[in-house]
């Protein structure tokens, strides 16, 4: 595996944040305090960070989304990326746009869903049949 990333993101409510994360999608809780949580996704260390308000910097579009700026989420395998979608609708989460496939035919084609956080923050989830595409040009 490679090194694992670490990504600090604001959050309104930790307790539904905690939830969010921890029963939707699977990760750990790791330490926490007052105003931070730290969350295991699959062996990244992600840092839930209280905060009052956050923010959209804006859209891009991309293949005809206009996708959420910022976002962050995985790359999973195929089935995985099925599995997740599975439990987001046996859950009643509704994605932002998606599950669907993006760039069909093309370099790059893949699978991919977008999920809102409790605070608002955006979340990828994307597979590639054919994972040597993750940076084809």
């Amino acid at each position: 595996m490679s090194p694992p990333f670490h990504l600090a993101f604001p959050v309104t409510d930790l307790e539904a944040t905690r939830a969010f994360y921890c029963e939707v999608l699977g990760c750990t809780a790791g330490r926490s305090a007052e105003r931070w949580l730290d969350l295991d996704l699959q062996g990244h260390q992600l840092s839930a960070h209280l905060t009052e308000s956050r923010g959209d910097a804006g859209r891009n579009l991309v293949d005809g989304d206009g996708v959420p700026i910022p976002h962050f989420g995985l790359v999973l395998p195929w089935e995985e990326w099925q599995a997740l979608v599975a439990t987001l609708e046996a859950k009643g989460v509704a994605c932002e746009f998606g599950p669907r496939i993006r760039f069909e035919g093309e370099v790059g084609e893949q699978a991919t869903l977008f999920v809102r956080d409790p605070s608002g923050n955006s979340l990828e989830f994307k597979s590639f049949k054919d994972p040597s595409q993750l940076f084809a040009v």
